[in-house]
């Protein structure tokens, strides 16, 4: 009954395990690939915003995998990333916008817009 209480305000034991992992899974990869993926998680946590953390862990374990297999393929970090990392980095996190604030709040301005329209009689410009 305490875990329930405590993982509701930290969050879950089992997220905060996995991100271990995914933080372990990083320090072993070669240094090129290990510094590409500590940028990339940089970015996508300040650019990002993802406040669902199921939709997070899953976009970092996509990372992880992605630069796990490059590595092993001795693919070089720079065919990974193209010649725009911002590119790709934005690319990437396009994969998991369920996740993002941004657009729970999309979501809430299309509501809010609808129900402004329906209050007015209004729908798609014409006069009911």
């Amino acid at each position: 009954m305490a875990a329930e209480w405590i993982e509701k305000v930290t969050g879950s034991f089992e997220d905060k395990k996995r991100y271990k992992r995914y933080k372990a899974r990083v320090r072993e990869l070669p240094e090129n690939h290990r510094t590409a993926v500590e940028a990339l998680d940089r970015y996508l946590m300040y650019f990002g915003a993802i406040t669902r953390e199921d939709i997070l862990q899953t976009m970092l374990d996509d990372l992880i995998d992605l630069f796990e297999q490059s590595a092993a393929n001795g693919t070089p970090v720079r065919q990974v990333v193209g010649e725009d990392p911002v590119e790709f980095a934005e690319a990437f996190l396009a994969n998991y916008s369920e996740g993002r604030w941004i657009k729970k709040e999309r979501d809430r301005l299309v509501e809010a817009i609808d129900r402004a329209a329906g209050e007015d009689g209004e729908k798609d410009g014409e006069s009911l």
